[in-house]
């Protein structure tokens, strides 16, 4: 028998409780181009094994990121994860546990939290950090609303070299809570124009570096104007490899760090789930979002492990929590720090110089062949001036080649419809290169 938990008399009295005529109602905030009229055009009813073949012919037509030369950047990018990661992540005790409530029977996974958060205090230069976010987009806009709580102010500068993704986030949550957010005008090298924009009202200013251009910015100086307005800093890193060869966000001056973790232990997987990293000054941590694991002694003098701070809707009133996000991404948090710790520092540093030789040789391979390489400071992603750049990139697919990111697809109204991202890491090959510059330059 069907399990149909709601009849027709129950869904009208539902629908008359909350006063809506019928159930199209809850969806008018969706966008009318977004809603389908009718239903999919698929079978009503197929066998399993012809469904099984439907979606592996479907799922033929993708392209893996490792089928040949792949230089998308932009956020999200293709490194080599051990066996080692995968293998360690799915035995059951991982795989299997869930909010670690109870602290006697949730050791290992408290443990594992722990020593995440220490990973990312250390890469960032900041003392304390929670035990992860959804992503690093969502990161950006909790820091944004911790700043307002911190400062009491409602306004937010968000440079021009954001990604575009990060800000739109950040705007969608800022005007749920009142805020302004006032966004720079894109720029290859933008992060010193945020300044001009820091005033009395200003609660903290958003840099990136390296940036959505791939530009890499010592925000020092900006640090020191925020901090001389009362404002707070917030430095945003989309690639968390960048921290084994360029100078912390504590070390520059930053209040909060957030960073997209993605990296380090975790594939593309068609973009998602990733694992947002954030940190932030020691006297910032009771508005901090999220969850903190915390190391403690159990009433014998052994060392636990315990969930110290948890300020979130789930276990306190939810006026008074620091976020509504009510999970952290635990599984992608667990490949972050087993990957970290099969590196070590010695490792991370030597894949950041790789991922930097790649990226010069990419950028000498484009510049000989005529192209005007934008990014004036990088690591391993660079802009790259492409006479219509979507166009390019597709023409490029027929090669075989997927050649990066057109910015125009991350924000049609930038007006940089010739502005290309290109990211090389470890995985890419001079083989890769030369056939990138074979087929831009045809």
């Amino acid at each position: 028998m069907r399990y149909l938990p709601l009849t027709p008399a129950d869904r009208a009295e539902m629908l008359a409780v909350i006063g809506a005529p019928d159930i199209d109602a809850l969806f008018a905030d969706v966008p009318p181009a977004a809603r389908r009229p009718d239903l999919f055009d698929l079978p009503r009813k197929a066998g399993e094994l012809e469904v099984e073949r439907e979606l592996a012919a479907l799922a033929a037509r993708n392209r893996p990121a490792g089928a040949g030369p792949f230089f998308c950047g932009a956020g999200a990018y293709r490194h080599h994860v051990p066996a080692s990661v995968d293998h360690l992540i799915q035995r059951s005790e991982f795989l299997t546990s869930y909010t670690p409530y109870q602290p006697e029977i949730a050791q290992g996974t408290l443990q594992v939290l722990f020593e995440f958060q220490t990973q990312v205090a250390a890469l960032t230069g900041l003392p304390v950090a929670n035990a992860s976010m959804y992503d690093g987009s969502t990161a950006c806009a909790e820091a944004v609303m911790m700043a307002q709580r911190v400062t009491r102010r409602r306004k937010a500068v968000l440079s021009g070299g954001l990604h575009p993704h990060y800000a739109a986030t950040t705007h969608t949550l800022a005007e749920a809570e009142g805020m302004q957010v006032e966004r720079r005008l894109a720029a290859i090298d933008a992060e010193g124009d945020v300044a001009l924009a820091i005033d009395a009202d200003t609660a903290c200013v958003v840099v990136q570096t390296p940036n959505v251009f791939g530009t890499a910015t010592d925000v020092t100086k900006i640090a020191e104007a925020a901090h001389a307005a009362g404002a707070l800093l917030i430095v945003v890193t989309t690639e968390a490899v960048a921290y084994g060869l360029l100078k912390s966000p504590g070390a520059m001056g930053a209040d909060i760090a957030v960073a997209e973790g993605q990296s380090i232990g975790n594939p593309l997987t068609f973009g998602g789930p990733y694992v947002g990293l954030f940190s932030c000054r020691e006297d910032l941590v009771r508005q901090m979002p999220g969850r903190v694991c915390g190391e403690t002694v159990d009433a014998e003098g052994r060392r636990g492990f315990v969930l110290t701070l948890s300020t979130r809707e789930q276990h306190i009133r939810r006026e008074k929590a620091t976020s509504n996000i009510c999970t952290n991404s635990g599984l992608c948090a667990l490949a972050f720090s087993i990957h970290m710790s099969l590196l070590g520092e010695v490792g991370l540093r030597r894949l950041a110089a790789l991922n930097h030789s790649r990226a010069r040789e990419a950028a000498a391979a484009l510049a000989t062949a005529g192209f005007e390489v934008l990014t004036p400071r990088y690591f391993n992603e660079i802009a790259v001036r492409v006479p219509d750049a979507v166009a390019a990139v597709e023409a490029a697919l027929a090669d075989g080649v997927v050649a990066g990111v057109p910015f125009a697809r991350l924000d049609p109204a930038s007006g940089l419809g010739d502005v290309l991202l290109i990211a090389a890491t470890e995985t890419t090959t001079s083989a890769d290169i030369a056939a990138l510059v074979r087929s831009l330059a045809r």
